[in-house]
Order: C-alpha cells, then sequence, then structure tokens
C-alpha cells in the first residue's frame, strides 16, 4: 500500500474512533444520569417496572453496570487517542452528544412507549414529560451532528498526527 493511501487510512481510522469514542461515553454518560436521577434520587420509575419493586431493583442495577462499562469503554478509547496525539475535541463532543441523544430518544420512543418497560413518571398527564424528554433527545442529536458537519471542525481538523 502506498504511503499516502495508509495515512488517509488511518486518519479515516482516528476520525471513527474519536466519534466512537465520544458516542460510548456521551452513551453511558446520558444512561447513568437517567439512573441517578430518575431512578435513584427521584424514584418515578425502575428500568423494569411490570413486576415487583425487588425485580425493578434488579433490573436498575444492570441497567447500571451497562451505563458503567459502556462510560468506561468510551474513557479507554479516549486515553488510547490521548496517547497517540490524535484525539479531536470537536469530533468527541459530537459524538457524546450524538451518542447520549440516541439513547435518549431510544428510551422515549422504543422503552416507554413501544415496549412499555417503564414511563418517565407515572402522572395523569405523562404526555409533556414525554414532548420535553424526546425533545432534548432530539436536541442532542441535532446539536452532535451540527458540531461533526461544521465547516470550522472540517477545517480545524485537518490531517491526523500519527504515531512515532
Amino acid at each position: 500500500m502506498e504511503p499516502r493511501m495508509k495515512k488517509r487510512n488511518n486518519e479515516a481510522n482516528y476520525r471513527t474512533r474519536n466519534l466512537w469514542s465520544g458516542i460510548l461515553f456521551g452513551l453511558g454518560l446520558i444512561a447513568f444520569m437517567d439512573e441517578t436521577v430518575f431512578h435513584q434520587f427521584l424514584r418515578w420509575h425502575h428500568f423494569y417496572d411490570k413486576s415487583t419493586t425487588d425485580i425493578g431493583l434488579i433490573s436498575d442495577g444492570l441497567f447500571h453496570a451497562f451505563s458503567f462499562f459502556a462510560t468506561i469503554g468510551g474513557l479507554f478509547m479516549l486515553a488510547d487517542l490521548r496517547r497517540r496525539h490524535v484525539w479531536s475535541l470537536s469530533r468527541w463532543w459530537g459524538g457524546v452528544l450524538l451518542g447520549a441523544g440516541i439513547f435518549q430518544l431510544y428510551d422515549g420512543i422504543i422503552q416507554h412507549k413501544l415496549m412499555q418497560l417503564h414511563q418517565i413518571r407515572y402522572v395523569e398527564n405523562v404526555l409533556l414529560y414525554d414532548i420535553v424528554w424526546n425533545v432534548l433527545a432530539a436536541a442532542m442529536i441535532i446539536a452532535g451532528i451540527i458540531l461533526l458537519r461544521t465547516k470550522t471542525h472540517q477545517q480545524a481538523e485537518g490531517p491526523v498526527s500519527h504515531e512515532p
């Protein structure tokens, strides 16, 4: 493989890894915040509410473990990118917003409405909660996409440096 082609492949690989590191971290972070705020502090619901409280607590623990592993996986990838001097802050933050928004939209539509594992809050008019939840998710997705696609980001990123 000619050196220029190899360099382009490495740059594409590092850009992809920056994005996935951010997505994993964002997904884990928003899931962690959801579990901490809505499941533990406010006690609005459990991950799985169609059984006993004990089963709900077990499902929360599994959900918490998932969010922890996603967050830590994203941070390990970030550490590797920084060690190689190929970390792109704007690309990573775009991935964080994208991952957080995608998770929240999935949670709001799939888990809350289609699968009915739980609701955001068990109140008479849950529609307001659903709208706020999903609009915030869409806003994070849009912000992440904008950050990933901005001309400034593309110009500022330039060539990715490589390991010596």
